[in-house]
């Protein structure tokens, strides 16, 4: 199902590897504003330049929801994703961010919200990652 494409060390055993965009399940809102300015620069660019970062055992979405909107709209097959094991990595941190709706988040409810037909308020999650997720470019045409 997955294609590695680039190796990432720093990641252990996680690499950059192309998904199917309807395993994607976000868990959390975009803001338009944001994903239409987005879309631009993708188009402009003529690909993604950062992965997602997604859950490998549910295809939770933890960083990327607008560009996965973006590969929405394109009606892209596939997007570049670090695929992580979520509950077992301690290494990776979810938090609310400031002005959240909500005091606290887990792992648990982001995995919950993303299997189930609702979504958290735009910027509830803040995940934290122990490395930089990299710069990238794979093409659109990759991806459809």
């Amino acid at each position: 199902m997955l294609e590695t494409i680039f190796d990432l060390t720093m990641w252990g055993d996680d690499s950059v590897s192309l998904v199917p965009v309807e395993w994607l399940k976000a868990h959390e809102e975009i803001k338009v504003r944001a994903r239409d300015k987005l879309l631009e620069m993708t188009k402009k660019w003529g690909g993604f330049t950062k992965p997602l970062v997604v859950d490998r055992n549910t295809g939770s979405l933890l960083d990327g929801h607008h560009r996965y909107s973006v590969a929405c709209l394109l009606n892209l097959k596939s997007v570049p994703a670090i695929c992580v094991d979520y509950f077992s990595d301690e290494s990776i941190v979810v938090e609310t961010w400031p002005n959240s709706e909500y005091d606290e988040i887990s792992k648990k409810d982001v995995v919950e919200m993303s299997l189930s037909s609702e979504l958290f308020p735009p910027k509830t999650s803040r995940h934290l990652f122990p490395y930089d997720i990299p710069p990238i470019f794979i093409s659109l045409d990759a991806l459809r």
